[in-house]
């Protein structure tokens, strides 16, 4: 399932291109445009869900591959040990601006501490 509109899906279809670090037949994971640390990947699921309020019991082992596949890009990028962060925003008072689920790993330098 995919929404003609969205800029993700596009890029699963290949319409938009993406500088790719890792991909399967469930997920996507592509360097962040606007990067907000020194490594910053985005991880997408291939089918579109526009955000964490719509993942379904049906979605449970995607969403825990999302994660999963957040390990291996730190891993990938040499992250693993040193640290990274993942987010999730959900809906626009969070900050997501794309409406198709995501997860941010960043890392590459010390990170500003959350409370």
């Amino acid at each position: 399932m995919h929404d003609p509109d969205c800029i993700f899906c596009k890029i699963v279809r290949g319409e938009i291109p993406a500088d790719v670090v890792y991909e399967d037949e469930d997920v996507l994971a592509f360097k962040d445009i606007s990067p907000q640390a020194k490594i910053h990947t985005l991880i997408i699921p291939k089918v579109h869900i526009a955000s964490l309020n719509e993942l379904e019991d049906e979605h449970i082992t995607l969403g825990g591959k999302l994660l999963k596949t957040a390990a291996k890009v730190a891993k990938l990028h040499g992250i693993d040990e040193s640290g990274y962060r993942t987010v999730i925003n959900t809906n626009a008072d969070s900050g997501q601006v794309v409406f198709h689920v995501h997860v941010h790993v960043m890392g590459g330098q010390p990170l500003r501490k959350m409370g």
